[in-house]
């Protein structure tokens, strides 16, 4: 194999779409119908394009493909296409349930398939939602998952990201129209054969029935496929709420699942197929390392130990779309090529200062002192209220966080013939794919992605870094190569979740409420370098730079507390740390939840008032909310959260990202929790949920209870600190997360209604932190207002600032409130000054 550097590709020059410093547009739909004009021809451009599209679902042997998400076997096995990235939260169960039940299918002949990437599966949901970050061109002018031109953006981009949640809003209704048509189209051929009215006869079970006559799915598959499809096909009644198996019995498949989930059998014996389990003929292995910053330039290495290595086949130089470069080694497995690479020690120059955490703290200092905010939303005027006395003020902190997903970085590719296959758990399949291809500068219609699934991502997997590299490799070498990222390079690419500090400012109204209230928030734009790195396919480190000044629009919605707040105004601030920042499960809630649960839990310890009942007062009327504070009051045995009683509570509510009324998830957690001889411990943890319609009750349940403890683990690990822009976190291990022995006992309600379904996989995560929190200052009389939290950090029992004889200007902080506050009270273990605990 020759070990000279990779072909040089088109590597990626591209200029961001957005100027640095420029603000958002806050362009409407109705803003712009005035200037249509200017976008005229972009407009008629797409309105020529196709908007129907070949069946991305190819038949096998014996098998009809009858649109793009079904086929049917002469087995009668039903093929569902599953468009999203199986991650953990059963996409492959949920989606073939939506079709089966609307087909009337027998579950034990359902099978899943992974959608090819295609304009039919777009999700106009997700490009509605994520519409404030084309605010560069007229895209982000239009926010309705309806609009005509969310939809043509969506098809044009092969929108599937498996990201914010939008799989149910989007893909729902699709599924079950798909389904009515097969349906329909089988009952009309068995008619046909029966001679019989098509709507007399019952499709149920997998079987089609009209009195003493009856067929199989897969006797009629043949006759169905060359009907015309009905247009509109009727559907079955909308589903009801999923209820709770002790409210509906045992059925067929036993109490523990009745829809048991597709991918378990295959999970549990070894056989499932995720990205580390690719194997082709002829294939080899890489390992590769990178400098600690994107635009790091390979300085030197030396190949001569890294040649003697057994199994070591030849290495590859490459370059990242910033200019910066790479190391990889090629073996026979695995375990050569890394221990070739490791021989080789790999030397890098940075190409620009590397960050560290001084940086990183420095500046959400500056941004959030002396940044230009950027108002994300304003109810009333807070200032007047705001300037008196009997203010109070507090501020939280957030460290960058990794993701800790089981499996680190892994894809499969193979350049043969001139085309290029990439086998790869990715949550953003065409951006990969178009990556990829640009990768090593052939067409994009050469280059084929084909979906595995994920050991884990928790958005992790929305960075497609690692679809280049492996491209690049597979041109080099000329043979297949799998990729597999160590646990240390995993951690050095990381796009953590934003370091952030928020402040805030309230003052009490009458009868136990608050008469106004001000938050502001600096952090890293994460969503919007997010954008530039799928769209315009920029370095993590361009797509930082194209980001600075800017404000990440997911803000809008996430930084709004539940409550009925006659004057508030919430504020954000860009700010610059140094390190690409990503998404990560629960996102920005995640900041916000902690701050406003963190500081309503001040508020009433400082006006004296019952936390949960303060928090009631506030609901106005957001009865739904109300419903989860009651019912995780009563689920985890609820005892007013008083001083030593270990109990903390939180509650959030999330905006639906279908922009729905009366949508969006709601969520109310109680956590026990104290201060223990190894740190901090959590002994229980409850939570009550409203998700609107319950499309399946067992993966919502293993949702929000696995949100729960990702929740915990965000709480307490998964904290990144750097030095010399490299992660000092190399190893799982490092990230302190919590044991086996460590899981506390879960309790999840649900309640019941028929409010537009919500996804349940990041709602679970959201409100742990804070309810932790407040549960330390129950348990200790310290306030923990920094996250990972810490056995040693906290301040003294004070909480924010309240009194009303200070200057009203004056904010009491962490350090200002600490030294007043004295020694934890008796009733919680006291940590020395060498963090260790006092017995």
């Amino acid at each position: 194999m020759s070990e000279k550097p990779a072909p040089p590709s088109t590597q990626g020059t591209s200029q961001p779409a957005t100027a640095k410093g420029a603000k958002p547009s806050g362009l409407t739909r109705r803003k712009l119908l005035i200037g249509a004009a200017a976008g005229g021809g972009i407009i008629a451009a797409w309105m020529l394009m196709p908007r129907d599209y070949p069946v991305p679902l190819s038949a096998g042997e014996g098998e009809r493909a009858f649109n793009a998400w079904l086929k049917v076997g002469r087995d009668g096995v039903v093929t569902v296409a599953v468009p999203t990235l199986e991650m953990g939260q059963g996409s492959t169960t949920l989606f073939p349930r939506i079709a089966a039940q609307e087909l009337g299918a027998d579950w034990r002949q359902v099978a899943v398939e992974p959608a090819a990437v295609s304009a039919a599966y777009a999700d106009p949901v997700l490009s509605a939602w994520w519409s404030g970050l084309w605010s560069s061109n007229f895209l982000g002018t239009a926010d309705d998952p309806g609009d005509y031109l969310v939809k043509r953006h969506a098809e044009t981009e092969r929108l599937m990201a498996s990201a914010e949640g939008t799989g149910i809003a989007a893909y729902e209704r699709q599924i079950r129209e798909a389904a009515a048509s097969v349906r329909m189209m089988l009952a009309e051929a068995a008619a046909n054969r029966w001679d019989v009215d098509a709507e007399e006869v019952e499709v149920e079970n997998g079987f089609v029935r009209h009195g003493d006559n009856e067929a199989r799915f897969g006797e009629l598959a043949d006759e169905a496929a060359l009907l015309s499809p009905p247009d509109p096909a009727p559907l079955r009644p909308d589903p009801q709420t999923d209820l709770m198996p002790e409210l509906t019995g045992s059925s067929s498949f036993g109490e523990a699942a009745r829809f048991p989930r597709l991918d378990a059998p295959s999970k549990v014996d070894g056989s499932y197929p995720f990205a580390g389990d690719i194997r082709i003929p002829g294939m080899v292995f890489a390992a590769i390392a990178h400098g600690p910053m994107a635009s790091s330039t390979l300085d030197g290495f030396d190949p001569e130990p890294g040649r003697r290595v057994s199994g070591y086949l030849g290495r590859v130089e490459g370059e990242g779309p910033a200019g910066g470069g790479w190391l990889a080694c090629v073996g026979t497995n695995h375990f050569a090529a890394a221990k070739a690479l490791a021989a080789m020690k790999p030397r890098f120059a940075p190409g620009r200062e590397l960050p560290d955490d001084a940086r990183i703290e420095g500046a959400l200092d500056e941004a959030l002192a002396n940044g230009t905010p950027e108002i994300l939303f304003s109810a009333g005027d807070p200032d007047p209220a705001l300037s008196g006395q009997g203010v109070s003020a507090a501020e939280y902190s957030f460290a960058p966080q990794f993701h800790g997903a089981i499996e680190t970085a892994t894809a499969t590719a193979r350049y043969q013939d001139g085309r290029l296959s990439v086998w790869i758990a990715t949550q953003a399949p065409e951006a990969a794919r178009r990556a990829a291809a640009e990768a090593i500068g052939i067409n994009e219609a050469d280059a084929v992605l084909l979906p595995v699934g994920a050991g884990g991502s928790f958005d992790a997997r929305l960075d497609i870094r690692i679809a280049r590299e492996v491209a690049s490799i597979a041109y080099a070498v000329g043979r297949p190569v799998q990729l597999t990222y160590s646990r240390e390079q995993e951690h050095l690419r990381e796009l953590p979740l934003p370091p952030a500090r928020i402040s805030c400012r309230a003052i009490a109204g009458p009868q136990g409420t608050i008469r106004a209230w001000t938050s502001r928030i600096a952090a890293p734009p994460a969503a919007r370098q997010l954008h530039e790195r799928l769209r315009s396919k920029a370095s993590a480190e361009a797509a930082m730079d194209a980001a600075e000044g800017l404000v990440d629009p997911a803000n809008l919605l996430a930084m709004r507390p539940p409550y009925a707040i006659p004057d508030m105004r919430l504020e954000a601030v860009s700010a610059n740390v140094g390190v690409p920042v990503g998404r990560l499960r629960g996102n920005g809630d995640i900041h916000s939840c902690f701050a406003a649960e963190s500081f309503m839990d001040e508020l009433a310890r400082a006006n004296g008032a019952e936390p949960l009942s303060f928090r009631i007062a506030m609901l106005g009327n957001n009865a739904r909310l109300f419903e989860c504070l009651q019912g995780v009051a009563q689920i985890a045995g609820w005892d007013g959260g008083t001083d030593g009683s270990n109990e903390g509570l939180a509650c959030w509510q999330m905006a639906d990202p279908a922009g729905r009324e009366q949508a969006g998830g709601r969520i109310a957690v109680i956590a026990n929790a104290r201060l223990g001889e190894g740190g901090i411990e959590v002994t229980n943890l409850a939570a009550f949920c409203d998700i609107g319609r319950i499309v399946d009750y067992d993966l919502a349940l293993q949702q929000v209870e696995g949100g729960l403890l990702y929740g915990m683990a965000l709480a307490l690990g998964m904290g990144a600190s750097y030095d010399g822009g490299t992660p000092r976190e190399k190893t799982l291990g490092a990230l302190n997360l919590p044991r086996l022995g460590q899981m506390p006992e879960i309790s999840v309600g649900f309640a019941q209604n028929d409010a537009p379904p919500f996804d349940p996989g990041e709602i679970g995560v959201v409100a742990v932190a804070p309810a932790i929190a407040n549960a330390l200052r129950a348990a200790t009389g310290r306030r923990f207002r920094a996250v990972p939290l810490r056995a040693v950090d906290g301040a003294g029992g004070g909480e924010a600032g309240t009194d009303g004889a200070q200057d009203a200007a004056s904010q009491i902080t962490d350090e200002e409130a600490a030294p007043d506050a004295g020694p934890p009270p008796d009733d919680g273990p006291q940590v020395l000054p060498d963090g260790s605990i006092a017995q």
